[in-house]
């Protein structure tokens, strides 16, 4: 069956069609330029817009950057504050609704590195922020936003987003220097057996995974950036 996956990120809006037998996409997919400022209302109007642009009639997921319980948002540190309190669910035409990094991660599960893996498995997504999604023994536990633990005295996203290596203009060996300090933040307080890499940077992982050491095996996402989008459309479908 397909569904209609849509990725809501802090600077692009990603929308396709996708098998989600096989976990691919069925289609070209659409990017528009997330609205600034990102409230509810032109949010949702790209989101429509992207239905529109595939024609579509059936099952549609979208992704949140931020904690979503039942369809209704409850953080939304790289959007708008709007959003606080919204059911994005009725917003989007009752839509499934998840967290941004829980649907790729879901995804990784299903169809990428993640499958079969057992244990507890941690799926990080580095772009405009960092998105995280925690699994034990396959199983998500939903909405773990790890990428606002706190390094140095702010958020970790601050320092270690691909968005922060963009601004600072670092390096990749100095970005990944930063990207170590949290991940052996992480490693400390959770003890995987797998950190997988996702997020847009994802596809660029040669070049900076070779200057990170840790004690968990590090690898980049099998889906790359279609992570988001395949995870929502699934969730669409086994409403979950």
């Amino acid at each position: 069956m397909d569904a209609l996956g849509i990725d809501i990120g802090g600077s692009g809006i990603k929308g396709a069609p996708v098998d989600v037998r096989a976990g691919e996409l069925s289609a070209e997919r659409l990017r528009v330029v997330t609205p600034r400022p990102a409230e509810p209302g032109p949010v949702a109007d790209a989101v429509a817009g992207i239905v529109r642009h595939f024609g579509w009639t059936g099952p549609v997921g979208v992704t949140f950057p931020g904690v979503v319980v039942d369809g209704v948002v409850r953080t939304a540190a790289n959007m708008h504050e709007a959003w606080v309190g919204v059911d994005a669910g009725a917003l989007f035409g009752g839509a499934t609704v998840l967290n941004d990094a829980d649907a790729a991660g879901t995804a990784e599960m299903t169809y990428g590195k993640g499958r079969g893996q057992r244990g507890v498995v941690l799926m990080l997504t580095f772009g405009t922020g960092i998105g995280s999604a925690l699994f034990v023994d396959g199983v998500l536990v939903p909405n773990t936003e790890l990428g606002h633990l706190k390094l140095h005295g702010a958020d970790a996203e601050h320092r270690a987003s691909d968005r922060a290596r963009e601004e600072h203009d670092l390096s990749w060996p100095d970005w990944a220097a930063r990207v170590e300090e949290y991940l052996r933040h992480v490693e400390m307080l959770f003890t995987p057996s797998l950190i997988v890499i996702g997020g847009g940077v994802s596809k660029k992982a040669d070049k900076f995974l070779p200057h990170i050491h840790l004690d968990t095996p590090v690898i980049p996402a099998a889906l790359r950036n279609q992570a988001g989008i395949i995870g929502a459309a699934r969730s669409a479908v086994h409403g979950e």
